[in-house]
Order: C-alpha cells, then structure tokens, then sequence
C-alpha cells in the first residue's frame, strides 16, 4: 500500500513542486490535505491523529519542506557543476562582488540574493534558491560533502 501511495501520490506532489515556491499558505494547504489523506490511507490512522507524527513515521517531508528540499538540492548541484550552466549562473557566492569581500558571509560560503521588486521575482529561482541556501545552516553548506551525505544531513535538518 505505501509503494503504491507514494507512487500514484508523493511521485505526483513531488512533480515540479518547485515553482510553488513562495504561494501563499492557503495554496500549500490544498497539497499539504491531499499528502495526510495518502498518510492516512497507509498508515490506517484516522482523521483527528496528530499528521506531523504520522509523516514522521513514514519519513515523509511536509510539502514546504519538500519545495525547500528540492531546492536545496538544486543549488548543491549548482555549485558542484551537477545542475545546467543557466541554473548555475544564478548561484552566485558572495564572495564574487568586489565590495562585498570584508562580509562574513565571503567566508560561510553564502549567495548573492538579487533584489527585485515583485512577488513573483521573489519566487524565482534566482532569488530562492539563495534564500535557501543561506538559511541553512553553516556546517551543511560545506563545499566538501557529497550528494549523498548532503542529501541525509538536509532531510535530518528538515525533520
């Protein structure tokens, strides 16, 4: 049963889930009651249980921290030239800008956040994708780690 939840279900909330990035609240709730009601039909839990235990048990990501996860991983790609050079190029380190050189974050390995003026800027990935990266915390954003061990540390942060 859980195979086939997460196959028909999570696959399918997975998809492309990125470009929710910044929706309103209300918006990720619709997802978030579609994601307990799967959690609900595999675990047979009924409809007053605590969801965030019930996730927990079956190591599902809420669907926030699912959007967060996946572009977390998209700027580790970025920065170990995984990712598509147009996505890399918006992965700036701090440390490129010429008057940003005395910051502390030249040395936590932080990104540039571009300004924009809209909500929809906001939600780009241009500008998401550092926002992510830099409220992560110091010791998972270390160059010298590999995907896999990134991807454990990442989820471990996001339970």
């Amino acid at each position: 049963m859980k195979t086939l939840v997460y196959a028909f279900v999570s696959s399918r909330i997975d998809y492309c889930n990125s470009i929710l990035a910044g929706v309103s609240g209300q918006q990720l709730q619709r997802l978030q009651s579609v994601q307990n009601a799967a959690a609900r039909l595999v675990t047979g839990a009924r409809r007053f249980d605590r969801m965030t235990l019930i996730l927990r048990q079956l190591h599902w990501l809420s669907v926030y921290q699912r959007i967060t996860f996946k572009t977390a991983m998209l700027v580790y790609k970025c920065w170990h030239g995984m990712a598509p050079p147009y996505l890399s190029t918006y992965c700036e380190p701090t440390s490129s800008h010429g008057g940003r050189c005395h910051l502390r974050s030249v040395k936590s390995s932080q990104l540039t956040v571009p300004r924009t003026r809209t909500n929809y800027g906001d939600r780009s990935f241009a500008v998401h994708g550092p926002v992510v990266w830099n409220s992560l915390p110091a010791d998972l954003c270390l160059l010298n780690i590999s995907l896999p061990v990134f991807r454990k540390r990442l989820k471990m942060f996001l339970f």
